[in-house]
């Protein structure tokens, strides 16, 4: 698990723990892990030319650290300070290691020497406020085209939230410590971030604000059958999805739902003989554990949810029956908007739901007390218990956006829900499995709705025995 904490969680744990250190131990192995990082990433330091980005803040110190002892490794390092103050014990290790520091005018005279291998960004720490100032802008426009490395986290970008309000770093890898925050996970600002490497220094965290689940938390929920289960046992999932417009978004949901996951799948809708040629075991109307509604179902999609609703089991909610909510259903449910659907949900703009994933899905979550699996990206998962950490999955392709993969997503939500998980579990593990199999389907290449759907059996082979 990926467990991300906010700024307040972080700075409580490095206060923590600084009481029980030596004066500066902290910054010292911040700064040695960020150190490492570059010249993991440089492929060694020797001869490079590293450019540092400095302000005034403990991320500057830490750049002045890591700074000394690349220069200590034979690294030709340069400090431009980006402010009147700057952490004197860095500085002062940084010039003794032969750093040199360049004002920001003498800039352009420095870059005529040699192209950086490198600039590190120390511009701002993590309780800086979003968007930089002229001077770190004509810095990093001076350097444009050079690869960043980001102390701790991309300046500019809200730490937080992960949303991008004006300039920002955008780096090729990003050097955190203790915990990831936020904002490596979070879209918009996550996909500033590069890869991410994490440095552990030893803080002692309480529960994160937002989780990202690996190969072995997905394994250890996805269901696995008793050696006395039968189908009943293992969970029933039905459909009501799809219409004469849209048969094939029920033949997709079907298929995402008929993985072998849930004991039994029940289809009832227009596309009944579609169904049955292509999935000849998924059998009609009866009780199921849970019901997933919504897709493609047009003009049946209200009277598709109603019924579902009456059932009185969880439900999954997708597409058309996303339309009609207007608040509590009195079930658990899942809905599945992605951005254009919340934002008429919502009643908000496209625009602001997708620069602000994270808000909208909370909110949104609160309103209908469902959890929202907002689609994107990095897809957002909420729950309607603010004290309930918010998921984000990390897995899947950009050829991931074609036509019908959000009915394969639905179909396989509900078979998980069927066999008892809870929403935000099944919500979360459904869509890290989606994700997976399409990278799985696609290698590297172009991917249809039914090749990621044909692709899920075999990813939840591949997950680590529990």
């Amino acid at each position: 698990m990926r467990r991300a904490h906010s700024v307040e969680q972080v700075r409580a744990a490095e206060k923590a723990l600084m009481a029980a250190l030596p004066e500066g131990a902290l910054m010292q192995r911040a700064a040695a892990g960020l150190a490492y990082a570059v010249i993991g990433h440089l492929g060694g330091a020797y001869g490079k030319r590293v450019v540092l980005l400095v302000g005034s803040g403990d991320n500057g110190g830490d750049a002045l650290y890591a700074g000394a002892l690349l220069a200590r490794r034979g690294a030709l390092v340069e400090a431009w300070l980006l402010s009147d103050r700057a952490h004197a014990g860095g500085l002062a290790a940084m010039k003794t290691a032969g750093g040199r520091v360049v004002k920001l005018s003498e800039g352009y005279r420095s870059l005529s020497v040699s192209q950086p291998s490198v600039v590190v960004d120390g511009i701002v720490g993590i309780g800086g406020k979003p968007g930089l100032r002229p001077d770190a802008e004509a810095a990093l426009e001076m350097l444009s085209g050079v690869p960043v490395v980001a102390v701790d986290t991309p300046s500019g970008v809200c730490v937080d939230t992960g949303e991008v309000d004006g300039a920002h770093v955008t780096a090729d890898l990003t050097v955190t410590f203790g915990t990831y925050k936020p904002c490596h996970l979070l879209d918009p600002a996550a996909s500033s971030c590069g890869k991410v490497k994490l440095v552990d220094i030893g803080l002692d965290l309480p529960t994160p604000t937002i989780e990202s689940l690996e190969a072995a938390d997905v394994a250890a929920l996805v269901p696995r059958p008793a050696p006395d289960g039968h189908k009943y046992t293992r969970g029933v999932v039905g459909l009501r999805v799809g219409s004469a417009t849209y048969p094939g978004a029920a033949l997709l949901a079907v298929a995402g739902a008929n993985t072998g996951l849930a004991g039994m799948v029940r289809y009832v809708g227009t596309a009944s003989e579609w169904v049955k040629r292509q999935h000849p075991e998924v059998v009609g109307d009866g009780q199921a554990q849970a019901w997933v509604v919504g897709s493609g179902s047009a003009d049946g999609a209200n009277s598709a949810l109603a019924f579902a609703r009456a059932s009185g089991v969880p439900l999954v909610i997708d597409a058309d029956s996303l339309r009609p909510l207007t608040g509590p259903l009195g079930v658990p449910a899942i809905l599945t908007p992605h951005a254009g659907e919340l934002a008429a949900l919502l009643r908000q703009d496209r625009a602001d739901i997708e620069a602000r994933p994270l808000h909208y899905a909370r909110l949104a979550a609160q309103r209908f007390d469902a959890v929202v699996l907002l689609k994107g990206r990095r897809t957002t998962i909420a729950a309607p218990d603010p004290d309930t950490p918010v998921r984000v999955n990390t897995t899947g392709t950009s050829w991931l956006a074609t036509a019908g993969s959000g009915d394969v997503l639905g179909g396989l939500i509900g078979s998980l829900l069927a066999t008892g998980l809870a929403p935000i579990d099944a919500a979360s593990a459904g869509a890290w499995l989606h994700g997976a199999a399409a990278t799985l389907a696609s290698a590297g290449g172009p991917v249809t709705a039914s090749g990621v759907a044909a692709a899920i059996p075999a990813v939840i082979r591949s997950l680590p025995a529990v």
